[in-house]
């Protein structure tokens, strides 16, 4: 059955579990057609419905996708194996530009920030039943959302911006509901949407963000929310502008029902200001956290947003971790203070190095875009043979496969690291690697 692969189980889950299992050791593979549910009840000698039950609870888990008459399929990006498969491993002596970490050098010292957090802990224990937010972190947060035009709401906090995504998402949207991502965009966002068994509907980027026509294209053929990135977009580094920010309000104002989630994992490394979409529909959520800028292993977002969004997070949080470590808010808040990162130097460092790769592979004839961030992304005809053609030259970066569902072929190199007199080098490798720039740039 299906090749080499025989489904097996006489109850519910043990056939769910028998064709995850297969889709995980690759035996079945993206896209490939499931029997009908009446042919593998009578195969397996079970009732239909014990099928029905299997093949519910793999689309929930966003392993499958049903397709009415045209049966049910192993999905195309299947949440068992996910994105991060599609990686490249980098040998030894090879230049790794292909990872999305920030560079080490702009991170600030940790140490002095959780000595002090740790003293006032030792005086000060939190046991359980403490206030899960530190008042000292939530005042500083509150400022600054304030100062960027964030509308004022409840706040709360997850352990980083993808948690605070999954508690969103989970708390208004059930299985098989939509929801509108950028394409290309972040591919764990990408990953995590089907894990949730929800469907993504992809909208198109380019340098101001989502396009508003994809957008509400999305909407009018029924996503129930929407996830926006305000700066700093991976894999392309859109920022949404103010002009940007006024025609996706215009569109979300017809669709008052969506739920809004807006992303600014750039806030500490970008230095053009965010133009919040916040508040544009009844239900929204608005999330910063501080891996960029101050760590990725600082396991912190900051969320707000309207007061049923943030209570059912809150809710929810309190059933599973209880709260972020009160150390680690109070050492985050002691960073905050103390101005431990110098935001506008940060941003200066990755936009020189950003707008300096831009500018030598358009001398080449190479097309790229990276408007703010760390990632510069480049279109190309051939994105396996350009990756693996850098690859021999020496130089890692990340296929685009991870990062798109429907836009054209892509590679994404991280500038984060990447130092002036490799510039040159770099961009010829690529100029050689994935020749004359296709006429479009995005979908």
């Amino acid at each position: 059955m299906l090749g080499e692969y025989r489904i097996e189980g006489r109850g519910a889950a043990d056939i769910s579990a028998s064709i995850e299992r297969a889709v995980g050791e690759g035996a079945l593979e993206p896209g490939q057609l499931l029997p009908p549910m009446r042919e593998l009840a009578a195969t397996l000698g079970v009732n239909p419905n014990t099928v029905a039950a299997a093949y519910r609870t793999l689309r929930e888990r966003g392993v499958i996708e049903t397709q009415g008459r045209r049966g049910s399929r192993i999905r195309p990006k299947p949440a068992t194996t996910g994105r991060e498969k599609v990686r490249v491993d980098v040998p030894a002596g090879v230049r790794n530009l292909a990872d999305g970490n920030p560079d080490p050098a702009l991170l600030p010292p940790l140490a002095g920030a959780f000595a002090a957090a740790a003293e006032r802990g030792d005086r000060e224990p939190v046991l359980y039943g403490a206030d899960p937010v530190d008042p000292g972190l939530a005042r500083l947060a509150r400022a600054g959302l304030d100062a960027d035009g964030v509308p004022a709401g409840p706040l709360t906090l997850a352990c980083g911006a993808l948690d605070a995504v999954e508690r969103v998402l989970a708390a208004h949207l059930k299985p098989g509901d939509g929801v509108a991502v950028e394409d290309p965009g972040w591919g764990r966002t990408l990953d995590l949407v089907p894990a949730l068994g929800l469907r993504t509907v992809p909208v198109g980027v380019d340098d101001e963000g989502p396009r508003p026509d994809d957008l509400r294209a999305a909407l009018t053929a029924g996503a129930r929310a929407v996830l926006v990135t305000a700066r700093a977009q991976n894999p392309v580094g859109a920022s949404v502008g103010a002009a940007r920010a006024r025609a996706l309000r215009a569109v979300l104002a017809d669709h008052p029902g969506t739920l809004l989630m807006e992303d600014d994992h750039g806030h500490g490394i970008v230095d053009l200001p965010p133009h919040p979409l916040a508040g544009a529909t009844r239900h929204w959520a608005f999330v910063r956290s501080v891996a960029k800028a101050y760590g990725p292993d600082l396991r912190l977002a900051v969320l707000t947003g309207d007061d049923v969004t943030v209570d059912r997070v809150r809710g929810r949080h309190r059933l599973g971790p209880g709260w972020v470590s009160l150390l680690t808010q109070r050492a985050v808040a002691r960073l905050w203070t103390d101005g431990a990162v110098d935001g506008t130097a940060v941003a200066a460092a990755y936009g020189t190095r950003r707008e300096a790769l831009i500018a030598a592979l358009a001398e080449r004839g190479v097309a790229a875009q990276g408007r703010s961030g760390m990632n510069v992304w480049i279109p190309v005809p051939d994105e396996t043979g350009a990756v693996s053609r850098l690859l021999h030259g020496g130089w890692a970066v990340a296929p685009g496969a991870r990062f798109r569902l429907a836009s054209p072929p892509g590679i994404r190199i991280t500038i984060s690291t990447l130092r002036a007199e490799e510039t040159g080098p770099l961009a010829d490798a690529v100029a050689s690697a994935v020749g004359p720039s296709p006429t479009r740039t995005y979908v």
